[in-house]
This record gives structure tokens, C-alpha cells and sequence, in this order.
């Protein structure tokens, strides 16, 4: 139940300005631990919040795509679920300490898992562009990390299934209007809102709803009596929804959808390359030290526990035949 999840608890936040605030406080906090002492300007060697926000939109995109073109077609939860680690991921974390490209294709991956979208991570990786075989060394270096970032919340509530308790609501108490003729309109308004902080501040139910008022509107059908006097009685509960609806609907209308433009996307990205974090960028040699050190360390482990575990035998079995000689 959404009303004593985690997501209701804690990724639910109560306007776009505490969004706001603690994207640009994500992003202060990086720039203050990795500010260079001969850097004066900070605007022009680190991203804005502005412009992590800009990067970020146009890897939504990606994360759509991606999602959209994976083979087997994967359900509009996996992708809804994705969407939201994405959110939260990079609500505390810095573009600039880790890629969108790689956390986005994690995202998915865990997606899948917690959905029961059963595939291979070999199947998974064959769906990604480029080598296959780095990309699953990210995808599961980066797991426990996603999942550490969104401490651990993995369950999420998304609005297709109020979707259809709302379709078939529709078609048992308010059977005038042919409710499949919706279903369109409302895949639309979703996939639009998968764009916008809107599932990072209403219940999935808000957004259900909204989805299928804005489809009626579309279809220029009237649900005003629906929803005032079949769905919801209460009147306090009443004024509530309705702010909340015509919140979620103005968020999704004056949304720019189009992504940045190529050129500004290739600017960032060359900034980014400057000021990001060389101790998570997979192709610098900081990176590929500090992995080949991990790895040593750990078949070093290895062996210790080897070492210790067959001297452990030894002295066992050397106890068992002083005792059978006695």
C-alpha cells in the first residue's frame, strides 16, 4: 500500500522549490569538496544546478529510448520504476561525481529485478550500444551503489495500475462513456510525466487520476460528475484531489518536453568532462588504479582465507590421528 510506503515516507516532497533547493545544495556540496585552489570562477569549470538539470533532462530521454527499444519489451513498470531510482539518485547525487550514461543503464537493470522482469544481465547488456563487456562491469559495480543512494527503497508505486482500477470503475458505475477510449490519451499524459518532478511530489493515485481526467477532456467527455459524486463523496477529501489534479495537469502542460538542443549537450558534456569526478570516470586512470588495487586486495583476501582455511584442516586432521592412535 502507497500509504505506509517508504515512497510515501520518504520521496514524496511537498513543492518543486524543496526540489529545487536540494538539487542546488547537491550541487554546492559537490563544488566546495572538489573546488581546485587556482579556480576562482566556479561558473565556468563546474555545471550549474541549472545545467545538471539540462544534462539530466536529455538522459531522460536517453532512459526512455532505451527503455522503449529493449528486447523483450519490457512492462510500463520496469519503466516507471527506472525513472523514479533515476530521480532519486541524482536528487543527492552530482552529475559531475557520477555519469548519467552509467547510472541511467543501472537503473534499468535493478528496474528489471524488482520488477520480475526476468532477464540475463548478458541479455540485458545486448540491448546496450557499444562494449557490452564494459558495460555490464558498470552495471554491477554500480548496483549496490543505486541502491545505497536510494537507501535501500526499492519498491515503488506507479500510477498504471490506479489506471486501470479507474478504467474499470468507469465502465461498472459510469458506463455512458466508452472508458477505452481513453487508454490513448492517457499513455500519453504518462509518458509526459515521467519528464517531470511530478512523481517525486503526488501519489500515484493523483497521478492516475489526473491521467484519465486529461484523457476525458482530450476525447471532450465530462467526468465532473464521476468524480464528484460517484468517486469521491467527502468533500474536504474533495477539494484536496481537485488542488492536487490541477496541479499535476499544469506541471505536464507547461513541461518543455524537447530535449536540449545537440549543441548544448555536447557544450556540457565537454564542461563535464573537466569537472567530474576522475575517481568514478570508468576510462581515467584513476579509476582503473583504484579498481586494479580493489582486486588485488581481494585476491589477496582470497588467499589469506585459503591459507587459514587449510591449516585449519591440517590441524584437525592432524588432531583426528593422534586421537585414533591413542
Amino acid at each position: 500500500m502507497f500509504a505506509t510506503s517508504t515512497q510515501k515516507s520518504h520521496w514524496i516532497y511537498s513543492d518543486e522549490d524543496t526540489l529545487i533547493q536540494i538539487r542546488e545544495d547537491t550541487n554546492k556540496s559537490y563544488v566546495e569538496r572538489f573546488r581546485p585552489h587556482d579556480i576562482e570562477d566556479v561558473g565556468d569549470f563546474f555545471l550549474s544546478a541549472t545545467e545538471e538539470r539540462s544534462l539530466l533532462h536529455f538522459y531522460e530521454y536517453q532512459l526512455k529510448d532505451f527503455c522503449v527499444k529493449f528486447q523483450p519489451p519490457m512492462s510500463k513498470a520496469v519503466i516507471g520504476t527506472a525513472f523514479s531510482y533515476f530521480k532519486r539518485f541524482f536528487l543527492y547525487n552530482s552529475v559531475m561525481n557520477y555519469h548519467p550514461k552509467e547510472i541511467l543503464v543501472t537503473c534499468v537493470y535493478l528496474a528489471c529485478k524488482i520488477e520480475e522482469f526476468n532477464v540475463t544481465i548478458a541479455q540485458f547488456v545486448a540491448n546496450v550500444r557499444g562494449d557490452r563487456v564494459k558495460a555490464q562491469e558498470i552495471i554491477l559495480n554500480n548496483e549496490l551503489l543505486l541502491m545505497s543512494a536510494v537507501k535501500f527503497h526499492l519498491t515503488v508505486h506507479n500510477p498504471y495500475r490506479p489506471v486501470e482500477g479507474f478504467l474499470i470503475d468507469l465502465k461498472t458505475r459510469h458506463p455512458v462513456l466508452e472508458a477505452e477510449n481513453l487508454r490513448p490519451y492517457i499513455d500519453e499524459f504518462l509518458d509526459k510525466v515521467l519528464m517531470t518532478d511530478v512523481p517525486l511530489m503526488y501519489a500515484p493515485a493523483q497521478i492516475a487520476l489526473a491521467s484519465v481526467l486529461e484523457a476525458a477532456r482530450k476525447c471532450r467527455e465530462h467526468l465532473d460528475v464521476y468524480v464528484t459524486s460517484i468517486l469521491i463523496t467527502d468533500e474536504e477529501m474533495l477539494q484536496s484531489v481537485v488542488d492536487a489534479i490541477r496541479s499535476i495537469r499544469l506541471m505536464v502542460r507547461v513541461k518543455n518536453y524537447d530535449p536540449p538542443s545537440r549543441d548544448v549537450v555536447k557544450a556540457l558534456e565537454k564542461k563535464l568532462e573537466k569537472c567530474r569526478n576522475q575517481e568514478n570516470n570508468t576510462d581515467s586512470t584513476i579509476y582503473k588504479t583504484r579498481m586494479m588495487e580493489e582486486l588485488l586486495e581481494e585476491d589477496e583476501k582470497t588467499q589469506q582465507d585459503y591459507e587459514t582455511t587449510l591449516a585449519e584442516q591440517r590441524s584437525h586432521f592432524a588432531k583426528l590421528i593422534m586421537e585414533s592412535r591413542k
